[in-house]
């Protein structure tokens, strides 16, 4: 249906799918009254969207649903994630930083992120999908939005006895909080495992928080039995 109407010129752009009039469809052959106004009844109901479901529709090179999900914790909202990202078309900007500060965010998909907002084509179609669309701010789950650990940003060095560091990084953001790979002023933890580099020596320098490996586990709500 989407192809049939792109070559009959009903759309456009992603914007113009919220513009359909039932009385446009309801003409055309295979179509009704009745199944007409079903579909738009149905586009109705989608002018409200999460924020990671918006993030993973634009189609942006290697941005699928759990890199979707990725942004929009870290970010929140449309209005952050957008501001940011054409901010860090500047390669020295805090903004280029802070996205590849994001754990799970590499250089080649960075670059990606940051070139779908560079086109201003791209910035077009967002601002039309802005007059059609509420893209509604990422909300944690409930127990994420009641842990110590929401929003806070938080980095892990060296090696952990009771869990892997994939599953400390898993654990943390399930509980709402960023993780990151470096440590700045903006750091709210440091959990500092076995044979620590440099992050802990930064985190010293910056009067960052550290946490020792206990510490953590009693943060992250699992007693030592627990985990793993």
């Amino acid at each position: 249906h989407i192809s049939a109407f792109w070559q009959d010129e009903l759309i456009r752009q992603p914007g113009d799918i919220f513009r359909l009039k039932p009385e446009d469809i309801a003409k055309r052959e295979g179509w009704g009254e009745v199944s007409a106004n079903k579909l738009i009844a149905a586009i109705e109901e989608r002018r409200r969207i999460s924020l990671d479901r918006f993030i993973n529709a634009l189609g942006i090179p290697q941005v699928g649903q759990a890199t979707a999900r990725l942004l929009a914790r870290h970010y929140r909202s449309l209005a952050h994630w957008r501001s940011e990202m054409e901010a860090a078309q500047d390669p020295e900007s805090p903004a280029r930083a802070h996205l590849l500060d994001v754990h799970g965010i590499g250089e080649d998909m960075a670059a990606d992120i940051i070139g779908f907002f560079a086109e201003p084509h791209n910035r077009a179609v967002l601002d039309d999908l802005a007059r059609e669309v509420t893209v509604l701010d990422y909300e944690a789950p409930t127990q994420a939005s009641q842990s110590p650990l929401a929003g806070k940003t938080i980095v892990f060095t060296g090696g952990l006895e009771a869990m892997s560091r994939s599953e400390a990084k898993a654990r943390a953001e399930a509980l709402g909080a960023n993780v990151a790979s470096s440590v700045s002023a903006k750091t709210d933890y440091v959990v500092i495992g076995a044979d620590a580099g440099s992050k802990a020596a930064k985190a010293a320098a910056l009067g960052v928080t550290t946490l020792d490996e206990a510490a953590w586990l009693e943060l992250a709500g699992l007693a030592p039995a627990e985990a793993g």
